[in-house]
């Protein structure tokens, strides 16, 4: 070995040998990878942290999701209402009811025989009086007919005279034997027979003489002409095959009449005898005043109304039969009620109601209408003003039935 080569063996590396003479223990050769082993632990820990974080984390935002989506299903379930609360009206003192005026009386005049209008003394609008002359008719063949029949009776008359005669004699005969009883029998019952004709011609030339009467037209009360329907030369036409042609039409309008109908929950006030006022558009100024005289004692069915007649004295004819009018009727006692939208109601079997909103629920409750304004309905009973009834309530409303107000519409009123 040359020098050289025993100085590079012999000399220490400074870093990795040990002191001359010191051998490194087994002890020390084990603890040496320890801090590495320590330190991969502690990575795979933390991982494992962060893994049961991600999967707790995942877990619990779908249980979140999945409770808001059942919280929003549930509540989109829920149907929003919207509501208004009924419009308290004033006490109700009188209603007031249309109606149409009648004259009291009210008749067309027909002629009864058969000729020729030969002239009329009153047109349209003229005041008449019972008993009054207003037409003529020309009727030639019944003047005839009434000739004739006349005849008939003189001839008829002329037969009994002689059968009279004949039977006395007969009778005074068969008391000696000079004639046979069967003889006299047959005489008395021409006589009877002859008074029997005659008895007819008589009745046969009243008759006549009763058409011809009908000759003249009077009229059959006092009143007003309101239709006049023919003329001078029209023929007059009243068999009883044919359709009979109104001639004249008479109207007494000295007193006026009205039928009205009261609706079922205001019966009580058409008593007999109590005062109604009557108002006109064409007199904006003007009540007039009548009395209710009667009323039906009966509720129809199918309108559920009650019907009355007030009477209206109308002296100077300013009313005229057949206007329109407003009939107000007093109540006896004061009625409260209140108004709501049309929209609101529910017609189903069970009969006219409305849905309420009540501690987050619905009810459904029975009303009963007073008076209909188109738009809007006046109830009589069944509601309260701080009601909220529901608007436009659906097909698939029922008692009990959870809802949610939408509060927009909380606050409205039944206008």
């Amino acid at each position: 070995m040359t020098p050289s080569e025993e100085n590079v063996t012999s000399s220490p590396d400074p870093e990795t040998s040990e002191a001359p003479g010191v051998q490194p223990s087994p002890a020390d050769s084990r603890s040496r990878p320890e801090p590495r082993r320590r330190s991969t632990i502690l990575v795979a820990a933390s991982a494992l942290t962060v893994l049961a974080v991600m999967i707790y984390s995942g877990i619990h935002s779908r249980a979140v999701a999945e409770s808001r989506l059942t919280r929003r299903t549930q509540e989109a379930a829920i149907p929003t209402v919207a509501v208004v609360f009924p419009r308290e009206g004033a006490p109700t003192q009188e209603i007031v009811l249309p109606g149409n005026t009648q004259a009291f009386s009210d008749a067309p005049i027909y002629a009864r025989t058969n000729g020729y209008l030969k002239r009329w003394y009153f047109d349209i609008g003229a005041h008449v009086q019972k008993g009054q002359l207003l037409a003529e008719i020309e009727t030639p063949e019944v003047d005839q007919q009434l000739l004739q029949a006349r005849a008939d009776l003189d001839t008829a008359q002329a037969n009994l005279n002689i059968a009279k005669i004949t039977a006395t004699r007969w009778q005074d005969l068969v008391s000696n034997g000079s004639v046979s009883q069967q003889e006299t029998d047959q005489a008395l019952s021409n006589l009877s027979a002859l008074k029997a004709a005659a008895e007819s011609s008589a009745a046969n030339v009243r008759r006549l003489e009763q058409l011809q009467s009908f000759e003249k037209i009077y009229a059959p009360f006092n009143g007003i002409i309101t239709a006049r329907n023919t003329d001078v030369g029209a023929l007059i036409d009243a068999g009883a095959n044919t359709q009979p042609r109104e001639l004249f039409h008479i109207a007494a309008i000295q007193t006026l009449r009205l039928y009205v109908s009261v609706p079922e929950v205001y019966s009580r006030a058409a008593r007999s005898g109590a005062p109604a006022t009557l108002t006109l558009d064409e007199f904006p100024d003007q009540t007039f005043h009548g009395t209710l005289v009667r009323n039906a004692n009966s509720i129809d069915v199918a309108s559920r109304t009650l019907l009355v007649e007030v009477d209206v004295d109308n002296p100077t004819g300013q009313l005229l039969p057949g206007a329109y009018v407003f009939v107000h009727l007093k109540l006896p006692d004061q009625t409260r009620s209140v108004t709501i939208p049309s929209n609101t109601l529910i017609f189903r079997k069970e009969g006219l109601q409305v849905g309420l909103v009540r501690n987050g629920k619905a009810a459904l409750v029975p009303v009963k209408i007073s008076r209909d304004y188109g738009n809007s309905v006046e109830i009589l009973s069944g509601l309260e003003p701080t009601d909220a009834v529901i608007v436009d309530p659906s097909d698939s409303l029922v008692a009990g039935m959870s809802v949610q107000v939408n509060n927009k519409s909380v606050g409205g009123s039944g206008k």
